[in-house]
Formats: structure tokens, sequence, C-alpha cells
């Protein structure tokens, strides 16, 4: 698994859950269950993480929803 991405904000984290579960890339979102430990303030981001094989391909779903700037380690221009 690669992190593609990581955020506090929760509608953003929802719109992309959704992207990538409409294409296929089954996403896993790791830190969800911080927020017990945090009290539910959002200090920790969440991760979301896709298959390696498949990363290039779900950043080109983020890339055209206009999420862009959210993309970790985007080695591309």
């Amino acid at each position: 698994m690669r992190e593609i991405m990581r955020t506090n904000d929760v509608v953003v984290l929802s719109l992309v859950e959704a992207l990538l579960d409409d294409a296929g890339f089954e996403p896993l979102i790791a830190d969800a269950n911080m927020s017990v430990l945090e009290g539910s303030v959002g200090v920790f981001p969440r991760r979301v993480l896709v298959p390696e094989e498949y990363w290039h391909q779900a950043r080109s779903v983020l890339v055209e929803a206009g999420l862009k700037s959210w993309i970790i380690g985007d080695d591309e221009s």
C-alpha cells in the first residue's frame, strides 16, 4: 500500500474515498480510529492508502477531480 494523501478535512476525505471506491481502487483509510484517542477534535490527519500498483491511476482520478494539491509523493508534474 502507498499513501496518496492525508487530511484532517472529513469532507475531502469522504470525497476522495468515494472517488477511489468508484474507480475500483479500494482505498484504506488509516488512522480513522484516532478520533477516539484525540477526543474527536481532528488533530491527527487520516491517511488514504491505495495498492502500490494502482497509485498512478488513483492519482489520475484525484487530479481529474481537481485534488492534485492534496496528493502526497506526487512525483509527476
